[in-house]
């Protein structure tokens, strides 16, 4: 007799917990479709769509046959129009959603996008170009963040080498990438007030020493002086890195497997202006290789 009382009461918490559980997945998916479309073009589009559903329903409310028949009829070819206008958003949520996907997978299945801080890192240590870059990891970034120019960019060893390219106007200050974006540039850090320090760091290296003490990143800074590379980590920094060594220690500190990156064969002509094209390079090389007595 009590299990048949009981049975009623089991369903009824049971339809409960599953209507509490549909909420919330509409509430997600309606915020993450927010998110999706805030700062796009897509924004002002939904109004309209969002003012042609109150007009469709006005028209039901007030029996306005006309504007009702107009819209049904337009109804249908609405949902095609929106495929075509919302197709890039349509794209990029897919593509988000496939990334997360492959993200869950296990850290060996991705391939390592810090690779291109390591190529960067060889480029500006090879041409004594200071630069300093923060990597996030638990903990958030986003206070600093603000505190620079916002990008939102993708990582890449291209716009690491053209932000910290001495003429660029985000050269000063740091770089700090979310995962496999960078989000700012010229960021303001704090800057370590440790007095075991050795009075030969500077600004850039006791900045990165000081977000390291405060959060859990990890920060990679090259000498503008020496060219040196080293490695913030914990409040401790590691000293004349070579690029095999960074790569192992950015591996094992972000949990990835890195493989070896293929360092640039030049890395002046990524600095310099006067240098020539490749194309006026591979001329003078055919015609050296045609003059008599040089093998071909």
């Amino acid at each position: 007799m009590t299990a048949s009382l009981a049975w009623p009461q089991i369903v009824a918490g049971s339809g409960i917990f599953i209507s509490i559980l549909d909420i919330l997945l509409v509430a997600i998916l309606i915020y993450q479709f927010l998110s999706l479309i805030r700062g796009t073009r897509a924004a002002p589009m939904l109004v309209g769509v969002a003012a042609l559903g109150l007009a469709f329903y006005l028209a039901r409310l007030g029996d306005l046959r006309t504007l009702n028949w107009l819209l049904s009829t337009l109804l249908p070819y609405v949902v095609f129009a929106l495929i075509v206008v919302f197709q890039s958003e349509i794209r990029h949520a897919l593509a988000n959603l496939g990334s997360r996907i492959s993200l869950m997978r296990g850290p060996n299945s991705v391939v390592d996008v810090y690779d291109d801080i390591v190529l960067a890192a060889n480029l500006f240590s090879q041409n004594q170009t200071g630069a300093l870059m923060v990597i996030e990891r638990e903990i958030g970034l986003r206070t600093y963040i603000e505190s620079g120019v916002a990008l939102d960019a993708r990582l890449s060893y291209d716009l690491l080498a053209t932000i910290f390219r001495p003429s660029a106007p985000l050269h000063d200050g740091a770089v700090i990438v979310q995962r496999d974006r960078i989000a700012a540039a010229a960021c303001f850090l704090p800057l370590s007030m440790n007095p075991v320090l050795s009075t030969q760091l500077g600004t850039r290296h006791r900045a990165a020493i000081g977000i390291t003490e405060e959060t859990d990143s990890v920060a990679v800074i090259i000498s503008e002086e020496t060219g040196t590379i080293s490695m913030a980590v914990a409040g401790s920094i590691e000293r004349d890195l070579t690029v095999e060594r960074l790569r192992e220690r950015l591996g094992h500190l972000l949990r990835r497997y890195a493989p070896a990156p293929s360092l640039p064969s030049s890395v002046e002509e990524s600095f310099s202006d006067d240098d020539e094209s490749r194309d006026s390079q591979l001329a003078r090389r055919h015609d050296a290789s045609m003059r008599p007595g040089v093998d071909n």
